[in-house]
């Protein structure tokens, strides 16, 4: 079993270590919260005073953070002391210049990286199904995927360098705009006198299929997993959909590339959380669409 630092032991990355050390890992980790260190601590990590500390002895550095300049932050910090050849993995959702730029930091650092961001949401962190999309060289994520499959039940290799977040961005952006697409139906189902049974049960065996749909109904019943059975409480919060269709977007211009449902989609979620809704599911976004139409 492995020694790892894990650093971020927020909603995410504390259920995470938590599953590393059910896997049997020793797990050393540090949150600037003491309350994240403190839920952390329950399910077995041993947390550090510092994040030197807590990679100081490890094998594997694994980073759950907000932003890339978080990553790039801490990553600058801690590189010089860990062991050389320690092998760094970011679960990050961040840009990818700052991904590639952690890449590189890594390797003049004599360590190895992979970009690793992940799909499910807290749910998924705490029932270790997450997916991984992962970035790095082949060598890097097969020394990376024992480690990620403590954590998740899917862990695909997209690519070198940055390849992972560019996945997550892609996958995001999509969702958001199927999520808006699906919440429009069923607003206009409702204007049309159709229940959201009706409409669910021919959308989700027709051609309007989707996870969306499907999986994260936005409408009470359908299906009784969904947050909107429980009052839109996240879930997958407004303002972290908010926070990766800016991502979609600033890679989008930086490629030339034409995303303009990906940019109506970031405006509407903008607008969702100015009204004061960024910690509701993002999925709760048909409440914005009900009171545009005047419902």
């Amino acid at each position: 079993m492995a020694k790892i630092g894990f650093i971020g032991l927020g909603n995410m990355g504390g259920p995470m270590a938590g599953n590393l050390v059910k896997a049997g890992h020793a797990v050393a980790g540090f949150d600037l919260m003491a309350a994240n260190a403190e839920a952390a601590g329950k399910l077995g990590v041993a947390i550090a005073a510092s994040g030197a500390d807590a990679v100081r002895d490890a094998d594997v550095v694994v980073t759950m953070l907000p932003a890339g300049k978080h990553v790039l932050g801490v990553w600058g910090e801690v590189l010089a002391a860990a062991k050389p050849g320690t092998l760094f993995i970011d679960s990050s959702t961040i840009d990818v210049d700052s991904a590639r730029k952690a890449h590189e930091m890594a390797t003049a650092a004599g360590k190895r990286a992979v970009d690793a961001p992940v799909s499910g949401g807290v749910g998924g962190a705490q029932g270790a199904t997450l997916t991984f999309m992962c970035g790095g060289e082949d060598a890097a994520f097969a020394a990376a995927k024992p480690i990620l499959e403590a954590m998740g039940k899917k862990i695909v290799h997209c690519g070198a360098a940055g390849a992972g977040q560019a996945a997550k961005i892609c996958n995001n952006m999509l969702l958001g705009i199927s999520m808006i697409g699906t919440c429009e139906a069923f607003v206009l189902a409702e204007k049309l006198g159709l229940s959201h049974q009706a409409l669910f049960d021919v959308a989700s065996t027709s051609s309007g299929q989707c996870w969306s749909l499907t999986s994260y109904c936005p409408v009470p019943g359908p299906v009784p997993a969904s947050p909107a059975n429980r009052d839109y409480v996240p879930g997958f919060a407004a303002a972290l959909m908010l926070k990766d269709l800016k991502l979609s977007q600033d890679a989008a211009a930086s490629a030339g590339a034409a995303t303009p449902l990906g940019a109506h989609a970031a405006a509407l979620y903008a607008a969702f959380e100015a009204a004061g809704h960024g910690g509701t599911d993002f999925s709760g976004i048909i409440e914005h669409l009900r009171q545009k139409a005047g419902a």
